[in-house]
């Protein structure tokens, strides 16, 4: 499997408040169209529960029941929206995560995804297991 950087994306200060840096569109992406196509690191479940204490729970993504991915390239970096202009795809099997166009996004313009599993209509909190939120909502 042959996995090709990214050359539509850049990262840059978000302007979201509290979210650090995200991925911002360097050129036109059209709805339907690949952003991204990102590895996983698959983390041992033993090593699961101790990054749910570190910095590294506002990373990951869920992985299956017991466990947790880090997302190489700039998956990581995709901030929240419950309005995004994309979405994300788990493939267990590959060990990647594909982010694709929900929506035509500009030059410049943030890309976002619902934290909550990449629906885009899902409007729950996004909050973490002791049931604090993490995450500032847009």
């Amino acid at each position: 499997m042959t996995i090709k950087p990214p050359s539509k994306t850049l990262v840059s200060k978000s302007k979201i408040s509290r979210a650090g840096r995200g991925v911002f569109a360097r050129s036109p992406i059209k709805k339907g169209e690949l952003i991204e196509e990102c590895p996983v690191l698959v983390l041992p479940r033993k090593d699961y529960i101790t990054a749910k204490k570190m910095l590294l729970r506002d990373y990951y993504f869920l992985w299956g029941k017991t466990t947790c991915v880090i997302c190489l390239g700039f998956g990581s970096l995709y901030n929240h929206s419950y309005e995004p202009n994309a979405t994300y795809k788990k493939n267990i099997k590959q060990r990647t995560i594909r982010f694709s166009a929900i929506k035509d996004i500009k030059k410049g313009e943030e890309i976002t995804v619902n934290y909550n599993y990449g629906n885009p209509d899902d409007k729950r909190p996004v909050m973490d297991k002791r049931h604090h939120l993490i995450f500032r909502i847009t």
